[in-house]
């Protein structure tokens, strides 16, 4: 019980981790000929390898669960302004993005169907498609 208790703890602190790694990269881009936004691709890229590996080793899918739910919190708390006036997550087009994408990337990954049970179930003998 108690190893369940300090997983679910360190998932919630490795997405955090996550969000706040996100947060302060989603904004650096290189400019060739046109800006591309480097660190939000790279940002959402590594939010999405998280989760699905998360989901991938788990047997379950509260630990994806639980480390978006610590990334998406961090996320959220970054677009507050803070007591000097500064915000880490502007409002333009990759603030915005940001914002979204972790929690479009979570639903979908925490949502999609376990396919290691479907295929342990069609390749015993006998089954018919």
């Amino acid at each position: 019980m108690l190893s369940r208790i300090v997983s679910g703890i360190l998932l919630v602190l490795t997405g955090a981790v996550f969000g706040a790694i996100g947060t302060i990269a989603h904004q650096s881009s290189v400019t060739w000929g046109i800006p591309i936004p480097l660190g939000l691709i790279g940002a959402l890229l590594a939010f999405a390898a998280l989760l699905v590996g998360l989901r991938l080793l788990g047997h379950s899918r509260l630990p994806a669960l639980l480390a978006a739910l610590g990334a998406i919190a961090v996320i959220l708390l970054f677009t507050q302004q803070s007591a000097g006036g500064s915000v880490l997550i502007p409002n333009n087009l990759a603030g915005q993005i940001w914002l979204v994408g972790p929690i479009l990337i979570a639903a979908v990954a925490v949502a999609w169907p376990d396919v290691r049970g479907r295929r342990s179930a069609d390749s015993t003998p006998g089954a018919t498609a």
